[in-house]
């Protein structure tokens, strides 16, 4: 996409997640700066971008267009960087329209991963909290919002209408195909969601960077947090194996912390810094390649 309306149609690569809100109010418990209604409060009306964002979502995000993704990022070829060098990259998202928070993005990931550290969850899922939007790099690399962000899907088969904006959908020139449009597709019956494409974006990007460093459970946070047509409202039944509805619960934990975490007040990195350092080395190499 050349086109920067088309490729850009939201004020940050967050605003996503204020129809995520909408949708799927929480309890108040990780929330602790403000209400949860209060989040993605903007001036003027955010839907309509939303609504845009979702339709270029919708419309581009093809099988075809999956596979070419993987095809590329998946080599993980483009940059090699210490842990930290590699926030400090992720750091240049700071969007000074986000209305939550104008913490960089170290800081607002800091806050999810000290939130689940607080309600003393396993270090693992401390890890996966402060790395789960690491894949937002793909901004960085020249790919559109609508391949980074959003609510993801399976491709390659036919669409639930449990996906937002589901009428986008018919744009999509896999939505007449005559395999892509059935039921199952190119996948079998219970097949499980490891042996499914989503839509490419920062979910899948950062799972297969860190799919040998992290326990399963973890894993699936990473893969699947932004599936909420799976977690939040059931659907694709037809695709899960067992093993899959064992590791929903944990999917469903995770999701508030991502959520509802950020606050204005900036974690202590002074005092926290020299934890955070022993985690990372108990957990990931040195560099990471992007």
């Amino acid at each position: 996409m050349d086109n920067k309306i088309e490729a850009t149609p939201l004020k940050n690569l967050d605003e996503w997640e204020d129809d995520v809100l909408r949708r799927y109010p929480d309890p108040e418990s990780i929330a602790t700066a403000k209400k949860t209604d209060e989040y993605r409060n903007y001036d003027a009306p955010v839907r309509d971008t939303v609504k845009e964002f979702y339709r270029l979502n919708h419309t581009y995000q093809t099988y075809d267009f999956v596979q070419e993704k993987r095809s590329d990022f998946l080599k993980f070829d483009k940059k090699e960087m210490t842990i930290w060098d590699a926030f400090d990259f992720l750091n240049q998202l700071v969007d000074d329209s986000d209305p939550d928070t104008d913490l960089d993005q170290l800081q607002h990931l800091l806050q999810a991963s000290e939130a689940i550290r607080k309600d003393g969850h396993p270090d693992w899922m401390v890890l996966t909290g402060l790395m789960h939007d690491m894949g937002k790099v793909l901004c960085l690399f020249g790919e559109p919002q609508w391949a980074v962000v959003g609510d993801t899907f399976p491709v390659g088969c036919g669409y639930s209408d449990k996906v937002v904006y589901p009428e986008f959908f018919k744009h999509n020139p896999d939505y007449n195909h005559e395999i892509y449009s059935t039921k199952y597709g190119v996948y079998e019956p219970g097949c499980g969601l490891r042996n499914v494409h989503m839509s490419w974006g920062h979910d899948e990007y950062v799972y297969q960077m860190l799919k040998d460093h992290l326990p399963e459970q973890g894993l699936y946070m990473l893969r699947y947090h932004s599936f909420y047509a799976w977690h939040r409202e059931g659907a694709y039944e037809h695709l899960l194996d067992d093993h899959d509805r064992q590791m929903l619960k944990w999917v469903q934990l995770f999701n508030p912390y991502d959520l509802y975490s950020k606050s204005p007040e900036p974690p202590d990195w002074k005092k926290l810094k020299g934890y955070y350092e022993d985690l990372v080395g108990k957990y990931l190499p040195s560099t990471l390649k992007f």
